[in-house]
């Protein structure tokens, strides 16, 4: 999610928590800018999600994007940085280690259902120090019995360790549309187009090709979720025309651009 255009990009705080009120917490933000973290981890699970927006969870693995209907799994004890785009509705859920031991030990992207969904708009008006044992303690129960179940999504972008490979990612992240071919920054690394190859796939389980559609794809999000004319999009991510970007999102996605937000 590289800064596009004039968009401001404002430092946000991580919340200073030694310990958790309830296992199951919830916390609330309205992020008018786009925004982003220090890197940071906890000592438990969090869910981010937002209800409106586009949020990117980055760690050291790769980068986890969730627009809304998706929602990205935090386990405890991961550094990550998150980064937000304007205009974003956060619902986050921190959840003690004692109430998710049937969860992943890796970040992944889930998706959240219209149940689950709403189930999180109420256990975010609930009061901090909620009663466990009462009617707030048994919707607790449910949202984690609901996200249990929550499959994952491929909404992940793999990052490469190799120097020369994190030089090229950094060019991308920041400009998708550049038409740079992997023979050209053969050239300017020094290194052959072959070596390169073998490098992404290594590093990434793609190729090159797949991986920068990837890659554009993903940074096609928050614009699209903020209504975004398709064929700007489009453009501004590096294809040629609306149709080629439609087929390659819904190669992708399995789904078109408007479908994907419905």
């Amino acid at each position: 999610m590289p800064p596009k255009g004039h968009d401001k990009t404002v430092r946000r705080s991580v919340p200073g928590l030694s310990s958790l009120p309830r296992p199951v917490y919830g916390r609330t933000e309205s992020l008018p800018n786009r925004a982003l973290t220090r890197r940071h981890s906890h000592p438990w699970v969090q869910l981010s999600y937002a209800i409106s927006g586009v949020l990117e969870i980055q760690t050291s693995v790769g980068r986890f994007v969730a627009p809304p209907q998706r929602a990205v799994w935090i386990p405890a004890g991961v550094p990550h940085r998150v980064f937000s785009s304007p205009h974003t509705e956060m619902r986050s859920l921190y959840l003690d280690c004692s109430v998710t031991a049937w969860a992943a030990e890796h970040c992944q992207v889930l998706e959240v259902s219209s149940l689950l969904r709403e189930l999180i708009r109420s256990f975010s008006e609930l009061p901090v120090e909620y009663a466990v044992d009462g009617p707030d303690g048994r919707l607790a129960q449910v949202v984690l019995d609901q996200l249990a179940a929550a499959p994952q999504v491929d909404l992940m972008l793999p990052l490469p360790h190799d120097p020369r490979l994190r030089q090229i990612y950094r060019s991308l992240n920041l400009r998708p549309e550049q038409q740079t071919t992997l023979g050209d920054w053969s050239q300017k690394l020094g290194v052959s187009e072959k070596t390169l190859s073998r490098l992404f796939l290594r590093d990434t389980g793609l190729t090159f090709r797949a991986w920068r559609q990837r890659l554009r794809l993903l940074s096609a999000l928050p614009a699209l979720e903020q209504g975004e004319r398709v064929t700007d999009v489009a453009l501004g991510c590096g294809y040629e025309s609306t149709s080629a970007f439609i087929n390659a999102f819904r190669q992708q996605f399995e789904a078109t651009p408007g479908e994907f937000f419905r």
